[in-house]
This record gives structure tokens, C-alpha cells and sequence, in this order.
């Protein structure tokens, strides 16, 4: 201690003296009891080491706070003793101390874990200064120390909370915000790729409604524990509030593995929950978007993948999608769509078509699927998935299930007594406290047999209130309806429906159809198990989305009971329908494709095209994973290699496989992959920066920024001729 006395002694004035004539000569027996009064009083801890950076002396009380003995310090090398915190609460590493002691530079309220043997948890901060001879060599340190673990300890849960979710204990939105700008600021510099994840639950409101708040956190507490279980390591999660949570994955921008990943979430989360004792069903629409394709900036990138949340949702929920540049067209073309539906019952624009459901064995049509449509005075056809889901959010869809309802009544009266209609019945308009009497009303004004109706459930109308769900099913069995449960085999299916509720019907799902008889599909399988099932069951089974005479081979040798799908027929019109019933052709003849192959969209659009330094202009026919239908160039040979530009970054490289006049059928190098709303993407695209390499402004991609990217050198002779077909097209 005497080098520390020796300083405490040397000559300092003290601050409150008053002025003198001559120095005040300071006693070190004094300074020592001053010292050793600070100590006893606990007021003070103090420290020192040795040149060697050994720690020589330490306050007896500071030892005793600590639950350790004197041996456990004294002698003990500094960074033994004290390790600096890496800033984030975690790990420590005594790097930057060893800094700091090498420097012997003073320092200066610096936080210190105790990491000395046998000392419990603990943290300090320490101050130092170095102490040398008169010759000015370094001696050592001496220094205080002080106990912080509590104010600590306090200072992190507060930046904790305002950091992190209360409920689930994921990062709130004003942490995630925040690691998203760092990211991207940080990533932008570096090179590297940054993905996002948007997550809603689906049917989340209806578990707060019929269950209560309570039920709905700790729900909301199971959804993040099974979304940490999927997500790991791979990047940080956080709840932005209500039911939508973000996902941010550094380095991932291949599409293959961000669909696999969203798809794995999807069906996680679509499970079945257990909440204070009742079963939960809710389900998840993600929206997917990466820096520095779809967004550079952090706004942007947010923006770009709450687009692609919405079009999940338009999709029909239950489903992710990637960020597009039509998407925002998309987001226009929606609100137009909330604008026109609301007046589109008013306006009759509203109608209904019927795809018939045939008997395996005889083909003859058995009951009528009835769909309905919307025939847009400006826009044509709007598919179903697009406005379907806007109706439930406007809180019109009760409004046009039972107008649906009364018009398939009305309609049904005129086909023959042994057909029946099945309606489609929206798990909102399930849920309306009127549902029953609305149905009840609507038969008895029609006069309807009952038994010739059958209602379609989705599995979605278990969420929550289980015992009012049974209750309605048996007062609609009581006046004599069908039910039928559609969609059986996706998302969550559970045997206890089957066991509790009284279905007629099982639909098995297209998606078990669709490709059933290709090699290494076990859709056959599961077919074969649902139709076993429902047949110890008693109950009628239709396999739907049936298009290829192989698939139909497949489903009726494995007892399917009825059948539907475009090889009998696509939706028809109640008028053609009748026509048909008063010819007495009830029969409905398979006609398809012998086998199925890859689903190909049909596409009415210009891309690009790439073969050696030339770009052309080309129409796109249809496409599928494997290949493509394109029009454009005249006489390719068979064989030619090129790159198709389609849109938004996505290159694919392709051969030519058949070719006849302007039209080329091509097979692609790499599949494309699905986009989670029955469209198709490649898995990698242009990247920004080797648009920025070529001498471009760094930004999210655009297809003017990938065309000059990609373009055609000025003086390169072109070796195809381009034929302009757009009158064709547009005939």
C-alpha cells in the first residue's frame, strides 16, 4: 500500500484549505487513517498493482462483497481479475482491458465483471491512474472501485423493455427498426444481402373474440416460441404488435431457401394450439422481400415486403409471397377492387357457375359445385382469390354468401331432383350469430328440399368457440342440409372433426391430385388413406382438380366416391347446365391429357431475350417451372442457348427445344420455383451491386436498370429476325 500512500501524500493541496503563506506539509500517518477511515466506513474501495500488472493490494471490503478469499485476488494478474463488456450484456472478453493496461493510460469509470475465482456474479466500475518513479517509469496502477451490479443490472431491464416485447419477449418494433437500419447501412457497405419477413396470423381476431384477451397472449406467446424454433439462429425475430411479427435473415436472398423456410412457418404455425383448455386454430400469410433487390434503404425494404404480406393475403391467406414491381400496381388495382365490390351486388355484376362433381362409376353428374364470379363491366373476370378475400375484410362477404345461398335455391329448383348444389360457405359468414337463421329463412322462401343442399366447411371454422360449432352442424343437420367438409388434408386436418362432426362428404384437396401418379409422389398414398378413412366413415369422398386422364386412373382405383375437375368440365353457366338436363345428358365424358406434366401458366407479355451480345423483344406465351412457351424470332434452331430477362432481376438461362416458325418451346437450365401465390420466380436475380460494378447508381432493381445491364452491344449483328406479332396478340 505504500506506493498508493506515497501519492495520496505528495504534495497535493487540498481543495477547501484556505490560502497560506507556505505549502501545507501533509503527514502520511494522517493520509493513511484518512484512508483507512473511507475504507471502514465503506465509502470507498481501493486498488493497486504492480508494473507487472499484478494486483498487490484491494480493499478487505470489496474481497468481502465479492464471497471470495484474499488469495483469490492479491497476486492475481488484472485481467484475471476483471473482464471488460462487449456493449450487449453477453459475452465478455478481456481484449480491450488488456488494451487499456498495455496503453497505462488513465482509466476512467470503466464497467468490469469480477471474474476472479470463487467471486459470485458481480460488476465494477473501476478508475486508475498510473503511478511512476521519478524517473518516470510506470510502477503500476492505482486506482477505486465501486459496486454497480444492481444500478446495472436496473439499467439493462430498462433498456431491455424498451427494446424487447413484455409478452413474447421478442424485439419490439423499435428494436428491430433499428437492427434493420444498422444491417442494411452496414451490409450496403460490405456487399452483402439482407432478407425480410412480414408475418400476420390469420382468423388471430377470432381467437380474441370467442376466447377473450388472455387467451389471445398466451396464444401469441406460442406462435413465438414455435417461430424461434423454425428461425434459430438464422436471423432475429421480433413482434411489431397485435398479431404481425418480422423475421430478418442476414445473407439470405435465395429465393429456393426463403420460400422452403416461409412454407415450414406456414404450416408450423397453421398447427392446432392448446389455450386454457380449448383448441385453437389460426393461420399465417408472410410477406418476403431482400436488400438491396427490393429495397435499399430500410423503408423501402419494409414497404416492399408489407406489398407482398398483402398479396398473401389476396391469395387466400395460408401462403407467403415475394416482393414484385407489379405488386405495387397490385396495391392499386386492390383499393379499386374495395371500390367497385361494394356496389358490384347493387350493379348485378355478381353471378354464379356450376362445375359439375360426377359419380366415379358412372360419370353422370351428382351434385353441382357453385362458384361464384364477378364479371367487372371495366375490368372483365376478377378471379375469386382476388375479390373473396377483400369481401370478408369489408365485412360484406355474409351479405354476398347469402345472396349466393338464395340464387343456388332459386336455380337448383329447375335441374333434376336427383342433383344436388354444394355451396362454399366463408369461415366469416360461418361465424355470424344469424348464420342459422338466414339459412333456415332462405329454405323455407325458396322451398327447397333441404337434403339437395350441401354446405362447404373449411377446417378454419374450429377456431375457438369448438362447442358452438357442433351445436350449429347439428341444427343444420336437423332441418336436413348436408355438409361437407372441403379442402380435407391441408393445413391442419385433425381426425377429432371427423369423429365430432357430422360431415356427409370429405374433399380431398387438388393438391393431393395434382401430380399424383409422378415418380417419388406419395400423393397417391395419402389418397388412398383419406378415401380408406372416410369410407369406415360412411362418408362420400371427392377428389378435386382432376385434369389428366392418368390422375383420373389413379384416384378411382383408390375408391374415390365422386370426382370433379376440368377432364369432365371447367364452371359453366346454369343456363348451359339446363340445357344439357333437358337432353337428358347427364353424363359427363372425361376429356384431358394422358398424363399430367408440369403446370404451365398462361402468360400474354413482352421479355427479353439475350443470345450473344444481342437483346431482343419477344412474347411470352406460358410458362411452367421446366419451360416456356415464347413468339417473337423466326427459324431458332433447335439447340440455341439464351437468357430470358423476366422482369424484375430474373434471369434464365434456356434451350430451345422445338421450334416452328416464330414460335419456340424452351426448357430451362435451373426450374423456377413457386412464389407462394400460384405464380413462378427463379431463385437467384441480377444483383445491384454488379449493376453498381458496371458503372450504374446502386438501387433496387428495376427492369430499365437490368435492361441496360443486359443490353446489346451498339455495333453487334443481330442472328435472328424479330417479327412483330402484338396485333396477333392483342387477337
Amino acid at each position: 500500500m505504500s506506493g498508493l500512500l506515497s501519492k495520496l501524500s505528495g504534495g497535493q493541496q487540498l481543495a477547501s484549505a484556505p490560502a497560506r503563506s507556505k505549502p501545507v506539509q501533509h503527514n502520511p500517518k494522517r493520509s493513511a487513517a484518512l484512508l483507512a477511515g473511507l475504507e471502514a466506513a465503506n465509502l470507498g474501495w481501493f486498488w493497486e498493482s504492480d508494473g507487472t500488472g499484478h494486483l498487490t493490494y484491494l480493499t478487505d471490503a470489496a474481497i468481502v462483497a465479492s464471497g471470495a478469499e484474499t488469495g483469490d485476488f492479491l497476486g492475481a494478474c488484472l485481467t484475471e481479475v476483471f473482464a471488460t463488456d462487449d456493449g450487449a450484456g453477453g459475452e465478455t472478453t478481456s481484449r480491450p482491458l488488456k488494451f487499456r493496461l498495455a496503453s497505462r493510460s488513465p482509466i476512467s469509470r470503466l464497467n468490469v465483471k469480477v471474474v476472479a475465482s470463487g467471486v459470485k456474479e458481480m460488476w465494477w466500475e473501476i478508475s486508475a491512474t498510473p503511478r511512476l518513479d521519478d524517473h518516470g517509469d510506470f510502477l503500476g496502477f492505482y486506482g477505486t472501485a465501486r459496486d454497480i451490479t444492481r444500478s446495472l443490472a436496473h439499467s439493462r431491464d430498462s433498456e431491455r423493455a424498451a427494446q424487447y416485447d413484455s409478452l413474447t419477449g421478442l424485439a419490439n418494433r423499435f428494436r428491430m427498426a433499428r437492427q434493420l437500419e444498422q444491417t442494411l447501412k452496414t451490409f450496403k457497405q460490405a456487399k452483402r444481402s439482407c432478407a425480410i419477413m412480414l408475418l400476420d396470423l390469420d382468423r388471430f381476431k377470432k381467437v380474441n373474440d370467442t376466447l377473450g384477451h388472455p387467451a389471445g397472449d398466451e396464444l401469441l406467446k406460442q406462435v413465438a416460441v414455435r417461430i424461434k424454433k423454425m428461425v434459430g439462429d438464422m436471423g432475429e425475430i421480433g413482434r411489431l404488435g397485435g398479431d404481425e411479427f418480422q423475421i430478418l435473415l442476414p445473407d439470405m436472398d435465395d429465393r429456393g431457401d426463403l420460400a422452403e423456410l416461409s412454407k415450414r412457418l406456414v404450416q408450423m404455425l397453421s398447427q392446432p394450439y392448446s389455450v386454457d383448455g380449448a383448441r385453437a386454430i389460426i393461420g399465417c400469410s408472410i410477406g418476403v422481400a431482400v436488400a438491396p433487390y427490393d429495397g435499399i434503404d430500410a423503408s423501402d425494404l419494409v414497404k416492399a415486403a408489407d406489398l407482398a404480406l398483402y398479396a398473401a393475403k389476396d391469395a387466400g391467406r395460408g401462403t407467403y409471397h415475394f416482393y414484385s414491381s407489379q405488386l405495387s400496381q397490385s396495391a392499386d388495382f386492390r383499393q379499386r377492387i374495395e371500390d367497385d365490390l361494394r356496389d358490384a351486388l347493387a350493379r348485378k355484376e355478381l353471378l354464379i357457375k356450376y362445375q359439375p362433381i360426377v359419380d366415379a362409376k358412372t360419370h353422370k353428374v351428382a351434385s353441382l359445385e357453385a362458384l361464384l364470379r364477378w364479371e367487372h363491366p371495366e375490368r372483365g373476370q376478377v378471379s375469386p382469390a382476388e375479390f373473396i378475400p377483400v369481401a370478408e375484410e369489408l365485412g360484406i362477404i355474409t351479405e354476398i354468401g347469402e345472396w349466393v345461398l338464395e340464387q343456388v335455391c332459386i336455380q337448383l329448383q329447375s335441374c333434376p331432383d336427383e342433383v344436388r348444389a354444394a355451396i362454399n360457405v366463408s369461415p366469416i359468414q360461418f361465424a355470424s350469430d344469424d348464420f342459422y337463421s338466414a339459412v333456415d329463412r332462405i329454405l323455407a322462401k325458396t322451398g327447397v328440399d333441404p337434403a339437395r343442399v350441401e354446405l362447404e366447411i373449411t377446417e378454419s371454422v374450429f377456431v375457438g368457440d369448438l362447442e358452438r360449432t357442433l351445436k350449429l352442424f347439428k341444427q343444420l343437420k336437423r332441418r336436413g342440409l348436408r355438409l361437407s367438409l372441403d379442402d380435407f388434408g391441408t393445413g391442419y386436418s385433425s381426425l377429432s372433426y371427423l369423429r365430432d362432426a357430422p360431415f356427409d362428404k370429405l374433399k380431398i384437396d387438388q393438391s393431393f391430385v395434382r401430380g399424383c401418379t409422378v415418380e417419388n409422389n406419395n400423393n397417391g398414398a395419402l389418397v388412398s388413406a383419406i378415401v380408406g378413412m372416410a369410407k369406415a366413415l360412411k362418408m362420400e369422398t371427392v377428389a378435386e382438380g382432376i385434369e389428366t386422364k392418368d390422375e383420373l386412373a389413379m384416384v378411382t382405383g383408390h375408391g374415390a366416391t365422386h370426382l370433379q375437375g376440368y377432364i369432365f368440365s371447367s364452371p359453366i353457366s346454369i343456363e348451359e347446365l339446363l340445357v344439357r338436363f333437358e337432353n337428358k345428358e347427364l353424363e359427363f365424358k372425361p376429356r384431358g391429357p394422358e398424363k399430367y406434366r408440369a403446370e404451365r401458366r398462361t402468360e400474354f407479355r413482352r421479355i427479353g431475350l439475350i443470345h450473344g451480345d444481342s437483346r431482343y423483344d419477344v412474347f411470352l406465351r406460358n410458362i411452367s417451372k421446366t419451360g416456356a412457351r415464347i413468339e417473337g424470332l423466326l427459324h431458332v434452331p433447335v439447340g440455341t442457348e439464351f437468357v430470358l430477362d423476366l422482369g424484375d432481376g430474373q434471369l434464365a438461362v434456356a434451350t430451345v427445344r422445338r421450334s416452328q416458325g416464330f414460335t419456340q418451346g424452351i426448357e430451362f437450365e435451373t426450374q423456377l420455383i413457386s412464389d407462394g401465390a400460384k405464380g413462378l420466380c427463379t431463385r437467384h436475380r441480377v444483383s445491384p451491386y454488379q449493376i453498381e460494378a458496371a458503372g450504374k447508381p446502386l438501387g433496387a432493381l428495376t427492369n430499365s436498370a437490368v435492361a441496360a445491364y443486359t443490353g446489346a452491344m451498339p455495333t453487334a449483328p443481330k442472328a435472328f429476325v424479330e417479327v412483330d406479332i402484338s396485333a396477333q396478340i392483342r387477337r
